[in-house]
């Protein structure tokens, strides 16, 4: 992977990770993309990639807390505040914050339990070009229906374990191609009455231990690696600055739009991008291991045909 190769792919990571646009199918894009043109990237199953990803999505994580510094910090604060408060027998109603951090916690389990069920079965199936465009469209429509809300009344205090599962639900449902996690999570918020800034702040605290999470089940396969990395540390370390910074400023962007109800801007760019899906019906399966490129089965024949013959 050369440099500018890992700076696109820290670009795309952390541009489309916050915006709710449907980050995975640009990212199968963009790889598809550099492997048509002659790129020797790792496949995405080798140990390279998997770390790579890792790297990049630690550095969207940093754009969340440079972001949303000062809700993170009043939400720890005030959890631990807290917890002390239980051995004074205060009901959770009176424990925004550590209610908050419970709530979180089911979130996260359902969307993970969903998600083991949703990639072990379904989530193959639905990577056909028409049907991943189906799925922008829908994302379109509800980035649309967003902005439409006008009437909210439900915040931090009337939270409760039924708008949890709800989230929960439809966070999983962005494992989908084509479905856009924060878009569909801050829908369902505010499609349960949640006030923006509360939907907001909600949706991207939770993508914290969802994305860590996805991210260190996918890494299970690093455990036992004893060779070394076809990536050199340089280019670990550009993807990560440029995720943070790009990251940074694209969750800035949205959570500027959705305060002001302007996300409508992105739902004209879904459909334009389904529309581009399926017209052009680009590869979304996942790249070829890298012994099945073309590069790969010349040199082996190119090895065959040096070996004496009998």
């Amino acid at each position: 992977m050369t440099l500018w190769e890992a700076v696109l792919l820290g670009a795309i990571q952390g541009l489309f990770m916050f915006i709710p646009v449907s980050s995975s199918s640009h990212l199968v894009i963009a790889e598809h993309w550099l492997m048509d043109t002659g790129s020797r990237i790792p496949a995405p199953d080798t140990p390279e990639m998997i770390f790579f990803n890792l790297v990049v999505h630690l550095g969207t994580m940093v754009s969340v807390v440079v972001v949303m510094w000062r809700p993170l910090i009043k939400l720890l604060s005030g959890t631990v505040r807290e917890v002390g408060w239980v051995w004074r027998r205060r009901t959770l109603r009176h424990m925004i914050h550590l209610k908050m951090m419970l709530l979180g916690v089911i979130v996260v389990g359902i969307t993970g339990v969903l998600g083991l069920i949703i990639r072990e079965y379904g989530a193959e199936v639905f990577a056909t070009p028409w049907i991943v465009a189906v799925f922008l469209f829908i994302t379109a429509g509800i980035l649309w229906w967003t902005d439409s809300v006008t009437y909210t009344w439900r915040g931090a205090a009337q939270m409760t374990i039924a708008v949890a599962v709800v989230i929960g639900l439809a966070q999983a449902l962005a494992l989908f191609p084509g479905i856009s996690r924060s878009g569909i999570t801050i829908a369902a918020a505010l499609a349960l009455g949640m006030h923006r800034r509360i939907a907001a702040q909600f949706s991207f605290f939770v993508a914290i231990p969802t994305i860590m999470s996805a991210t260190a089940v996918q890494s299970r396969s690093l455990i036992g690696h004893q060779g070394g990395f076809s990536i050199g540390a340089e280019a670990y370390w550009a993807a990560f600055i440029v995720a943070a910074v790009v990251g940074a400023l694209a969750l800035w962007m949205v959570l500027t739009l959705l305060y002001k109800a302007r996300f409508r801007i992105f739902a004209v760019y879904v459909v334009l991008f389904g529309i581009f899906i399926l017209i052009f019906q680009p590869d979304l399966s996942d790249p070829p291991p890298l012994d099945e490129t073309p590069i790969q089965e010349e040199q082996d024949a190119e090895a065959r045909a040096a070996q004496p013959s009998d």
